[in-house]
């Protein structure tokens, strides 16, 4: 759309309200909003004041004026007000001299995009992610001086077999047990569909929807794959329409990787491909019907993957699901069909449109804009410097001898070693000035003062069931 065709679908959906909204740093959806008399073509090039030095990892309090400035292209109505509301996902500019600023995740997402274009390798880059989620009908927690903990619960949770539920009906998950049964064992047909069919009327294209591995309602609803920007707008409604769904039916949606122990966390495998005027570059004649720049991508991936996890796997909780030696794909190697690989070549169809990489290792607690583009830097250096990612892991990873298995290398274990590996692995990243040096420090920055250091400072409650009486 362009301003003038955004207010003549305001006015034929009776929108009242203008909602303007954007992505902070670490990766949660801001807004505020205006009347509808405040919105017009003028908006799209002058944009509107908030203070910058309130959204976390952005601006200090003696610069904080910054500009939001719509994006027409992006002018959805509201699924969940009560008034009618249009919709518009901003790009953020400094008031003064009117450049897009270097911290705003969209801006990077587009950004590479540019870039992508400008290396003369392809024009379009399609991402599809698949990010699971848990569905809870309650959380409680606390951290405080004197006492820290949390309590999930879920009619889906295998720990509630015996518990008094007027009748308990039983069919309950077992662990490790929820791909895929049919209600009434799967609870949440119903809320996934309501889910599916909102994002649809949104005109966000779904593929699938079923239950996940993990009891407690662990769930799996697949975009179709688009170009980067648009996907990474599109994770942005997906997080909010599944909360919100969730939510009026007195349920809750998490994308913890790992809030439960014991069970399945919850990941977000990317599917990656380059094409150029319409042709696929990733499908050919080598290993599994890919190309050569397709190999040179997941040789990209795997070369800069501790650092690329700080990105696509950015929370302390994350390295909770990124465990050795289970399910998680922490082994830094490729293969065909082998799903313990960090990096999977899917062979669902010969078609040569089909031909992507799936990188398995991310999760859903990411920040979309900033993961993706993360990702297609470390994919465009593989192919410009043609890394070679090496030979194929096509064994059963849990089968390999002890001294085999150690030639692996493994993802990060911690969020502070994959920030370390940022440090130390960012060159590939600033190309193109997609992400720029203060984007990389004060990332790095704010999650060690933010996230790595507070939980490091903090006593674990299992710290008291191993040493209280030592």
């Amino acid at each position: 759309m362009k301003p003038k065709d955004v207010l003549n679908f305001a006015k034929e959906n009776g929108a009242k309200i203008v909602d303007i909204r954007f992505m902070d740093f670490p990766g949660v959806w801001q807004h505020f909003s205006v009347p509808m008399s405040e919105l017009d073509e003028s908006s799209f090039e002058d944009g509107f004041g908030f203070d910058g030095s309130s959204i976390r990892g952005w601006q200090p309090i003696d610069a904080s004026d910054m500009l939001v400035v719509p994006d027409p292209g992006t002018a959805k109505m509201d699924p969940f007000y009560a008034d009618p509301t249009l919709v518009l996902i901003g790009n953020i500019m400094d008031p003064i001299t009117h450049e897009p600023y270097s911290r705003d995740p969209r801006n990077i997402a587009r950004k590479v995009e540019s870039y992508l274009k400008s290396t003369g390798i392809g024009d379009t880059a399609f991402i599809g992610p698949e990010a699971e989620f848990f569905i809870f009908d309650s959380v409680r927690y606390e951290s405080e001086r004197h006492c820290a903990f949390y309590e999930l619960d879920s009619v889906e949770g295998t720990w509630n077999t015996g518990r008094e539920e007027s009748p308990n009906l039983g069919y309950k998950p077992r662990l490790k047990e929820g791909y895929f049964p049919v209600p009434p064992t799967d609870k949440f047909q119903d809320l996934r569909s309501e889910m599916m069919l909102t994002l649809q009327n949104l005109g966000i294209d779904v593929e699938c929807q079923h239950h996940e591995v993990a009891t407690a309602g662990q769930s799996e609803i697949d975009m179709r794959f688009k170009p980067l920007l648009q996907m990474g707008d599109q994770m942005v409604w997906f997080k909010y329409v599944l909360k919100n769904v969730a939510y009026r039916h007195n349920h809750t949606v998490t994308f913890m990787p790992k809030p439960l122990y014991g069970d399945n966390g919850s990941g977000m495998h990317t599917h990656v491909s380059i094409w150029k005027k319409g042709v696929p570059l990733f499908a050919g004649d080598k290993y599994a019907g890919v190309s050569q720049d397709a190999l040179y991508a997941i040789g990209g991936i795997l070369k800069h993957c501790k650092a690329l996890c700080a990105f696509t796997n950015p929370t302390t909780n994350s390295y909770k699901r990124l465990v050795p030696g289970y399910e998680a794909p922490v082994n830094l190697a490729y293969s065909s069909r082998n799903r313990s690989a960090a990096i999977r070549i899917p062979m669902y169809s010969s078609s040569p449109k089909a031909k992507r990489i799936e990188f398995r290792t991310p999760d859903p607690s990411c920040n979309g804009y900033l993961s993706f583009s993360a990702i297609l830097m470390a994919v465009l250096d593989g192919i410009q410097n043609k890394i070679d990612p090496g030979s194929p892991l096509d064994k059963n990873i849990y089968d390999l001898p002890p001294e085999e298995l150690a030639e692996i290398p493994s993802a990060p274990g911690s969020l502070s070693e994959s920030l370390q590996a940022l440090k130390e692995d960012n060159a590939f990243l600033l190309k193109g000035d997609v992400f720029t040096p203060d984007v990389i420090e004060k990332w790095i920055e704010y999650k060690t003062k933010n996230e790595v250091e507070p939980v490091a400072l903090r006593p674990h409650p299992h710290e008291f069931m191993l040493y209280y009486d030592i």
